[in-house]
């Protein structure tokens, strides 16, 4: 046999051998390899992986109801807010009213008086104003002024040295012109026949002059309303 002919064989066989014993080693590292342990690694992972976003989904969605809840409860405290300020606003709004701090209008009267100049012994005094006033009061006028004086129940209408007259410390001066909201028919009737004081002060010369209208201005009292000795009730 040629000697180049054996080495071929000799050089195939080792091929053989060669590649049995690989497929030797890998026959028995399959053989030795657990596919239920690669399995259930897999499926740990898998659920390891379930388990982080389980937990990153949760916190979002904490994190999501937190903001929702701080942006509802801002939105509650706005609203609040809102409620408070025009509750407390219509509050205000009303006792500036009652207190004659507000310009009003609505139906009413208006009174013209100018005096009798032929007799300075009739003059108009303090006490027919405010005789007119309590009449107006009593038809139920819910505002009154006297040359833009507005009456309030704390009002001083004060003769002075029978010169002339004060209403809320200002002096004012003839003619008086009487301004009050109300039903104007049944203010102009408080003043009007027997025991009406206008009546009265026409039957002694003074010219008066009853008005109703359907829109009487009434300004609001512009000095300050204080109290020195009302205090409140501790016990309330």
């Amino acid at each position: 046999m040629k000697k180049g002919k054996i080495t071929m064989i000799f050089t195939v066989a080792i091929a053989f051998f060669a590649l049995a014993c690989v497929m030797s080693m890998q026959f028995k590292l399959v053989n030795e390899t657990d596919i239920t342990s690669i399995e259930n690694l897999r499926e740990e992972e898998l659920q390891e992986q379930l388990a982080s976003w389980k937990q990153k989904y949760e916190e979002a969605q904490n994190q999501y109801k937190e903001v929702k809840d701080k942006i509802q409860e801002y939105a509650d405290k706005k609203t609040s807010d809102i409620e408070t300020s025009a509750l407390v606003k219509t509050e205000l709004e009303e006792a500036n009213l009652l207190l004659g701090k507000t310009d009003v209008e609505g139906e009413g009267i208006e009174i013209v008086i100018n005096e009798n100049k032929d007799d300075d012994f009739v003059r108009i005094k303090d006490s027919d104003l405010l005789s007119i006033v309590n009449s107006l009061k009593y038809a139920g006028a819910e505002a009154i002024s006297i040359n833009e004086e507005r009456i309030l129940p704390m009002t001083d209408i004060v003769d002075i040295q029978y010169s002339f007259i004060k209403i809320n410390g200002q002096r004012i001066l003839a003619p008086y012109v009487i301004k009050a909201i109300g039903n104007k028919s049944h203010l102009e009737s408080s003043l009007l026949g027997n025991g009406g004081y206008a009546e009265r002060l026409k039957n002694i010369g003074h010219q008066v002059t009853i008005t109703q209208k359907d829109n009487v201005l009434v300004k609001k009292y512009n000095g300050d309303i204080t109290t020195k000795y009302i205090q409140e009730d501790e016990n309330n």
